[in-house]
């Protein structure tokens, strides 16, 4: 019996040692000679205040602690074991507190099951209207319905909704009941709802779209939006990946820029049919499935047509020049199509192609129309108060471009992108008969800082059908409008009206002319000088918008890659 308890006391006494090294330990370790802990408080934290410490500082090997280190060690040790507990009863105060809300709010939204709204039959009937009506229904009792835009709560007893409808925005006050049922408190952004009340004016000092506000008596909820992680907010942000914002391109069209964008788009668009109707044109629908190229095979989308090969059209021009004999000059707004693997941010697969065509005409006259056509529709657009607004709101900056244009020819263009240090990836300069791509061309563009005609471009960079120039045959009446901050958003040229010329052309570019029968007897019955041009006008709102990319001026925008949703 002695022994064992001689035993115990023995095994009592023995007390652990553990090792610190304060150069190479590490607080992960178990604390022996091996795996040494880092700090003498972790080694205390971890294996209790009946240990020995043993410590390393440099190269003379371990040495018990020093009572003042380890006095202060466990000092340590206590103040962080006080801040533990300290945490550890906030977090259950918290969790209390969280708990006791969460159950308020269970009987909140019992309660609120139990109220039912109901119309008061002594008002006047409401009046359905839309949201861009509301200013010249004040007073009246009205029915809107629409999307919660926003939505703010205030107190116990008020919430203000923002509501959208696409034509406007409209501020909506709920008071009292109207808070307090199911519905208005689970209420979520993008839900739909239908508001019944009298639109006021707000006093002076108070801001809300169109400076008014919905006093609401009445209000249904049509369709409730998911909370949540599927809620609209967190389903769209500014700072999301691009990608994943092109997938939720049916939720990105809800925000108030992408609804401003294509509101000035439709407004652009109506400017454009103006403009030409102004001038005597005639518009006209030609096909979009076609069997001929115009801008060169390697952009074409191939497809199978009843066993036959047929391509989406790259342009519409053809289809134009073959209109002018009974309709005189004509213009079409149509899609494009080019199988360009191009990953700018000034390039479509799919775009709205403006183009037209005119006849009796010398190159300096479509010059001039293409200057009249980008001026006129930017006096009409900014003459339009709505859109103006949209553009002030877009691109605060914008001032329509002064005429005339700068008309630069493309041997100059050259000389300017090397006296300007403008230069290739390789370091060279560019030389007379190669295309200038998009970065330079852009360089020199926002250098220059104005609207630029470019000019008489060589024919062997130049499509087939370009009327070459007669005082030098090697560059054609060709033009590219350049814009600041966008490049090119116009190309046009004469085109070819001697048949024998054509003829020559097709033959020199390996085109088989059979299938452009109906194109050369353009030249056949009746020839004349005439020319066209065609606008994107996808990059026509990227300059006028301030837009970083033709995408964002796209509703669902195609690309390399893209073809969804």
């Amino acid at each position: 019996m002695a022994s064992i308890i001689a035993q115990a006391t023995e095994k009592l006494s023995i007390v652990e040692t553990v090792y610190v090294d304060e150069v190479a330990g590490s607080d992960e370790g178990t604390g022996t000679e091996t795996s040494p802990m880092k700090t003498p408080l972790k080694a205390l934290e971890k294996h209790g205040e009946n240990i020995k410490i043993v410590i390393k500082k440099d190269e003379e090997g371990y040495k018990d602690i020093s009572g003042a280190a380890l006095k202060k060690a466990k000092k340590s040790l206590l103040e962080h074991q006080r801040k533990l507990k300290k945490q550890e009863e906030q977090k259950q105060k918290l969790e209390e507190e969280l708990k006791k809300k969460h159950e308020e709010e269970a009987k909140a939204l019992e309660r609120a099951k139990s109220i039912v709204l109901t119309q008061d039959t002594s008002l006047p009937k409401a009046e359905k209207i839309k949201i861009r009506q509301s200013t010249d229904s004040r007073g009246k009792r009205v029915k809107v319905s629409g999307w919660v835009h926003r939505l703010r709560v205030q107190g116990k007893d008020m919430m203000f909704v923002i509501l959208r409808d696409g034509s406007g925005f409209l501020q909506c006050v709920l008071t009292g009941e109207l808070c307090h049922t199911f519905d208005a408190i689970t209420l979520t952004t993008e839900s739909t709802i239908t508001v019944y009340g009298v639109i006021n004016a707000l006093p002076e000092g108070k801001k809300a779209p169109d400076n008014h506000e919905l006093v609401v008596d009445y209000w249904e909820l049509v369709g409730k939006a998911p909370d949540g992680d599927e809620a609209f907010n967190s389903k769209v942000t500014t700072d999301a990946d691009p990608s994943y914002l092109l997938d939720n391109r049916h939720l990105v069209l809800r925000g108030e820029t992408s609804a401003a964008v294509f509101k000035a788009r439709a407004e652009v668009i109506k400017a454009f049919r103006a403009h030409y109707e102004s001038r005597g044109y005639t518009e006209v629908t030609p096909p979009c499935m076609v069997q001929t190229q115009v801008e060169g095979g390697a952009t074409l989308f191939e497809f199978n047509y009843y066993g036959e090969t047929a391509y989406l059209t790259q342009s519409s021009q053809l289809y134009l020049e073959t209109c002018l004999p009974s309709l005189g000059d004509v213009f079409s707004l149509a899609e494009s199509y080019r199988a360009e693997k191009s990953h700018t941010r000034r390039h479509l697969s799919e775009y709205s192609h403006l183009e037209a065509e005119m006849a009796f005409l010398t190159f300096e006259d479509m010059l001039d129309n293409i200057e009249d056509l980008v001026c006129d529709v930017i006096d009409r657009v900014m003459a339009h108060e709505p859109t103006r607004k949209l553009i002030e709101q877009l691109n605060p900056t914008f001032q329509p471009p002064a005429r005339p244009f700068l008309r630069m020819n493309y041997a100059d263009a050259i000389k300017y992108l090397k006296d300007n240090d403008i230069k290739k990836e390789d370091g060279s300069y560019y030389q007379y008969g190669e295309d200038i791509p998009e970065a330079p061309e852009r360089a020199m563009t926002d250098k220059i800082n104005r609207p630029i005609l470019l000019c008489r471009f060589p024919a062997n960079i130049k499509a087939f059908y370009m009327q070459k120039c007669s005082d030098d045959p090697s560059v054609t009446e060709s033009v590219d409008v350049l814009m600041p901050n966008v490049g090119e958003i116009v190309g046009g040229s004469m085109r070819m009206n001697d048949m024998n010329e054509l003829l020559e052309a097709y033959k020199r570019e390996g085109i088989d002319p059979s299938p452009y029968y109906w194109y050369t007897d353009q030249r056949k019955y009746g020839t004349c000088p005439h020319g066209g041009y065609g606008l994107g006008v996808e990059r026509f709102l990227a300059w006028l918008l301030n837009r970083h990319t033709v995408r964002d001026c796209s509703l669902y925008p195609r690309f390399t890659g893209r073809c969804t949703p």
